[in-house]
């Protein structure tokens, strides 16, 4: 009887496994798509998410990054990682190099789904196989997380991602946040000539009828070759609980606020960490406090962002004020920089 099963291929699922493997784990990986998968992510690692993957031994290449800088018409701010660089790096990139790391590992992955869960109290029954527990990496409408009936409703407004790479040199080495009435857009250098460009929005609508709302982005566009688009949403998804008996929830699956803050897979690698230690110490209910701790600061400053942002008067204001007050906007720029 394996130790663990991971269910999802995604980054945090298979940092999940390295995690397991480096514990002594005897992990398998099930996820039904083969090879390499891409997503609409703005593809901005954090200095923590960088450190936790070289921790890995995961180096995917990419672009250095200085810091993030807000962009709005008149008005820019740009603050340094105090941390050291965070890293541009193409969704996959990223997820060729964890493959790459799973494959030297020794983890075995199978390219199928997991249909059916049941905890049988001593261990749990996947699809009929005996695993001691499982850890569900299925992603942000995670098929588990509903199965096991941890689902909550959400109320707040519905944002989507949408995202392209554009065949353009990179203008700065920051990732740079355009703010319009339609939404926000990412700027990332993920490559030599070419820059990953992400848009939440809570507006219907093709990408290319968003990005000439963002006059201080749409110009350097002009003529590049844009990739296919890819989309994500809606964003928001609550779960009522992260560990159902021998079953814990990481990543996108264990619930999301919003990409707003850009620390998405940083914040998912704390928690596969923190799901494989309460693994190893046999005591599963232990990542639900853990959870709450590594989640808590980040999802205050993504709840207050968005709040700020609802208000068009206060959003119109965000950069300005960020302008006005450099050493304010440094400061929140390290907390997501800072390790968890």
């Amino acid at each position: 009887m394996r130790d663990l099963l991971v269910a999802g291929g995604g980054p945090v699922g298979l940092a999940t496994a390295l995690y397991a493997a480096r514990a002594g784990l005897d992990v398998v990986v099930r996820e039904p798509r083969a090879g390499v998968i891409d997503k609409a992510c703005g593809e901005g690692l954090m200095p923590p998410a960088v450190t936790a993957l070289e921790g890995l031994g995961v180096r995917p290449g990419g672009v250095p990054l200085r810091g993030i800088r807000y962009v709005d018409g008149a008005h820019a701010v740009a603050a340094a990682f105090r941390s050291g660089p965070g890293r541009g790096v193409a969704r996959t990139t990223l997820h060729a190099a964890l493959l790459d790391a799973v494959r030297r590992a020794g983890v075995p992955v199978e390219h199928r789904a997991v249909e059916r869960v049941v905890d049988a109290g001593a261990h749990v029954l996947v699809d009929g196989d005996r695993v001691r527990y499982v850890v569900a990496a299925d992603g942000l409408h995670s098929p588990l997380r509903r199965s096991l009936g941890l689902d909550a409703p959400s109320h707040a407004a519905r944002r989507f991602g949408l995202r392209t790479h554009a065949g353009v040199a990179a203008w700065s080495p920051y990732v740079e946040v355009h703010w319009s009435p339609a939404g926000e857009a990412y700027v990332t250098p993920v490559a030599e000539g070419r820059v990953g460009v992400a848009v939440l929005t809570d507006r219907p609508g093709r990408l290319l009828d968003l990005l000439p709302g963002f006059p201080g982005l749409w110009p350097r566009l002009a003529g590049a070759t844009l990739s296919r688009t890819r989309g994500a949403g809606p964003l928001r998804q609550r779960s009522s609980a992260r560990v159902r008996g021998r079953v814990l929830l990481v990543g996108d699956a264990a619930g999301y606020v919003d990409a707003l803050t850009g620390e998405g897979i940083g914040a998912g690698l704390a928690q596969a960490r923190a799901a494989v230690e309460a693994v190893a110490s046999g005591v599963p209910a232990r990542y639900e406090r853990d959870w709450r701790r590594l989640t808590r600061r980040h999802d205050l400053l993504t709840h207050g962002l968005l709040a700020a942002t609802r208000h068009p008067a206060l959003r119109r204001r965000l950069v300005p004020a960020a302008a006005a007050l450099p050493r304010l906007f440094e400061s929140a720029v390290n907390q997501l920089g800072a390790p968890a």
